[in-house]
């Protein structure tokens, strides 16, 4: 599994603020006999070593967890871009691989936003990671390991899968509130979060911070969240267009975030957490990202009033296009990078050449072990929505207060 997360404070507020988001990364690799198969891949691809000798039968490797909380300098994980799961090309055997991602975006300043995500991003690991684990145990097949169902866990489905990540994203919520009853501030955070295992990514989300799958066989990208946020139900109901909402004042407000004020009981809080689960492939590769490589440019009040002025003129819109980073953007930095190192690093840069207005956090990582993109056709759709691409601002939490 090859995996890397980067964040950095954002340039606008470099030496005078602090960074609110946060990013956690557990993984789970498993090697065992001569190696994992995947869904659908023969055996003698993975029969033996690059000297063309079997391997010895090999212990399950122990988990390789890694959680890194945002503060006020650029970082990369220690790991980054690791294939742990091998390669065909080497003679070597796979791994299999699960894992869980966390990404959150808090608001709020040093004693409110950045504990939020804190919270956030170690409890629904907390709580995600055995479930992962479990999940990859209950399919011993791809090591050819006959082994009687009734010493396995029961597989479990994609509803259950979903009802964990929300689950574990409201266990997160209630905790942020019972901080804020404590001390009397204001606490929220945004978060995208889910469990990979099986060739599957279970996940949910709460506010604007985004997933993506970019597959570099068909050269595509499809967003799989939707923001919680007032623009894009304007852009749902075609109040606005999709360029107006990447510079509009109100880019700014979210409708759903996790925590509170903490005038809520914690034991019995809720929050809407949207969940969906997609197949994944070897070429595809999940970016995770808080709203600050989306929201990077500084300029968007002055585009807003031209475009608005010039009664949305498309010499205006292409240069809107332009400042904002876009899906498309987001797609080629992917495929362009030559690791996801590379590509996490060129995501920070991106955001601060188009302004830094916000923190961003990225998340990124794929699984060469898993089935080959259909050649043609066979393809799930995994678009949220297709035409999905506006842009938010430093977060504004709607309330009915």
């Amino acid at each position: 599994m090859r995996y890397s997360t980067n964040y950095d404070i954002g340039e606008r507020k470099r030496g005078q603020g602090i960074n609110e988001d946060s990013v956690s990364l557990t993984v789970f690799e498993e090697g065992h006999r001569d190696g994992y198969r995947g869904q659908d891949r023969p055996q003698s691809q993975n029969t033996a070593t690059a000297d063309g000798d079997e391997t010895a039968d090999a212990p399950d490797e122990p988990s390789d967890t890694e959680a890194a909380d945002a503060d006020d300098d650029t970082d990369t994980a220690d790991a980054e871009d690791a294939d742990t799961s091998g390669a065909d090309d080497s003679g070597h055997p796979m791994n299999r691989s699960a894992g869980v991602f966390v990404v959150a975006d808090g608001a709020g300043g040093h004693d409110a936003g950045d504990i939020a995500s804190y919270i956030t991003t170690t409890i629904v690991a907390e709580q995600l990671a055995p479930v992962a684990i479990r999940t990859a145990r209950s399919y011993p097949g791809g090591f050819d390991v006959d082994v009687a169902r009734d010493v396995l866990p029961d597989p479990p489905g994609e509803r259950e899968l979903e009802t964990a990540v929300a689950e574990a994203i409201t266990a997160a919520h209630r905790e942020i509130i019972r901080y804020a009853n404590e001390t009397g501030t204001q606490s929220y955070t945004t978060v995208v979060a889910g469990i990979y295992a099986d060739g599957k990514l279970h996940y949910g989300w709460v506010g604007d911070s985004r997933a993506y799958v970019v597959n570099s066989a068909r050269e595509t990208i499809s967003p799989l969240t939707r923001d919680h946020a007032v623009v894009q139900e304007w852009v749902d109901n075609d109040e606005i267009d999709p360029v107006e909402a990447h510079v509009h004042p109100n880019g700014n407000e979210i409708t759903r975030a996790l925590g509170g004020s903490g005038y809520e009981d914690p034991d019995e809080a809720t929050v809407g957490v949207d969940t969906r689960t997609v197949r994944l492939y070897a070429e595809d590769t999940v970016l995770a990202t808080s709203d600050g490589l989306i929201d990077a440019q500084t300029d968007a009040p002055e585009l807003y009033e031209e475009y608005v002025d010039s009664d949305h003129a498309d010499s205006v819109a292409e240069r809107i296009r332009e400042a904002a980073v876009t899906d498309d953007e987001i797609r080629d930095v992917v495929l362009d990078a030559a690791s996801l190192d590379a590509a996490s690093r060129e995501f920070v840069s991106l955001a601060n050449d188009r302004g830094g207005k916000d923190n961003i956090s990225v998340l990124l990582f794929g699984d060469s072990a898993l089935p080959e993109t259909p050649e043609s056709g066979g393809m799930p759709v995994r678009d949220i929505d297709p035409d999905l691409d506006i842009s938010e601002r430093d977060t504004v939490i709607m309330t009915d207060e």
